[in-house]
């Protein structure tokens, strides 16, 4: 029964994909040829662009090869692209309700303007899928210094890497993950940290491209943290928790741990585990019980929602991801209603909060208004 809200949201955001489709289908078709086998040809491809990220998921989960996962690819970039054509096409249609009117009462003018219209669209928006894609795959390093006046030595500071939302699977592969292996290992890190979301959804891809081994390169000198995102969950945490284990990363779940007698990590279970597991998370009093307020706390917590908990229970560092600050734009604007903080660094109170854009990227492999990270810490 947890599941019914989320199933009738998929199924509302799947509904309003077709529709969009539908939307574009109808606005591309002027520039195909009128012969039955050019208009089967086109309608044939569309609807397997279409329907390709659907079904690349579903196979995924019993074929892992790269023909599959070369579907679910270009299934994705087909999701981005279904979002500026709508835009695109959605505006040129309120912009001829303007323009034609105005020009001489001839069809091939107007033929001649939308068919111009249709193919600078379909240019821009390509144009935009490569620029999102280059700025996906490379991330920045985004540095952040705080000061908190708990440290036993002055003068001496923790070096903590955080990563969320990686997102690892069919999309984001091997060649990836070596790169944030190589800027984590470079800023030689306290600890690591990550911050929810390392699997895009079923790990079976993962476990298929062995991108543990990658994830085991990493060099950390009190270990290799993490907690649930959304996405384990959505994969299935029974098989998720066993690869974390595998490789080496400590998966905090509602967990806390001393580190270095200084430092304490609380990492919280994702809220959405009362929706797929149906068992309600801890609450953060609950994690809080017994822990040393005179030493440093950090709190990970994939979502970042009701921050106001964290800064009254007396929470140094509250880290989080999930948001991707939108990932495409115009979503930020999205995300910037949702979360109080959808991207960036707060301080209320004594509380340092930190929502990390992301190192990865879910569906599309593009990122649009908003830059990849690796966020290092400097306490």
């Amino acid at each position: 029964m947890r599941r019914k809200p989320f199933i009738i949201f998929l199924f509302f955001i799947l509904c309003l994909y077709g529709l969009a489709n539908y939307f574009i289908f109808k606005h591309i078709l002027p520039v195909i040829p009128q012969q039955p086998l050019a208009r089967a040809i086109f309608t044939t491809i569309f609807i397997m662009l279409s329907l390709s990220f659907l079904t690349g998921r579903m196979l995924e989960r019993r074929w892992k090869n790269n023909i599959v996962y070369m579907n679910t690819k270009v299934g994705a970039f087909w999701l981005a692209a279904t979002l500026y054509l709508f835009l695109f096409f959605l505006f040129t249609d309120l912009l001829n309700l303007v323009i034609i009117p105005l020009l001489p009462e001839t069809e091939s003018t107007s033929s001649s303007i939308i068919i111009s219209e249709i193919l600078i669209i379909l240019f821009i928006t390509g144009l935009l899928i490569l620029a999102g894609y280059v700025n996906a795959i490379h991330p920045r390093i985004k540095t952040l210094n705080i000061s908190i006046r708990k440290l036993p030595e002055k003068g001496k500071k923790i070096n903590i890497v955080a990563v969320s939302d990686v997102h690892l699977g069919s999309i984001v592969g091997e060649k990836r993950v070596a790169k944030m292996v190589d800027m984590i290992n470079g800023l030689e890190p306290d600890v690591v940290l990550f911050l929810g979301d390392l699997l895009d959804e079923d790990p079976g891809p993962v476990i298929q491209k062995d991108l543990g081994s990658c994830l085991e390169k990493i060099k950390s000198k009190h270990g290799i943290y993490a907690i649930t995102g959304n996405h384990e969950y959505i994969g299935g945490i029974q098989k998720a928790a066993p690869f974390f284990k595998k490789h080496g990363i400590q998966l905090l779940r509602d967990e806390t741990v001393l580190i270095d007698d200084k430092l304490y990590l609380v990492g919280r279970e994702d809220r959405d585990k009362v929706r797929f597991a149906g068992i309600a998370r801890k609450t953060l009093p609950d994690l809080m019980k017994g822990i040393d307020h005179s030493k440093l706390i950090i709190l990970l917590d994939h979502q970042p929602f009701h921050l106001d908990k964290s800064r009254n229970s007396g929470i140094d560092l509250h880290l989080s991801g999930h948001t991707h600050h939108g990932q495409i734009w115009p979503f930020q604007y999205i995300t910037k209603r949702i979360y109080q903080v959808s991207y960036g660094y707060l301080k209320s109170g004594t509380t340092h909060f930190y929502v990390s854009s992301g190192f990865g990227t879910w569906g599309p492999p593009v990122r649009l208004g908003n830059r990849p990270e690796v966020l290092h810490i400097q306490i």
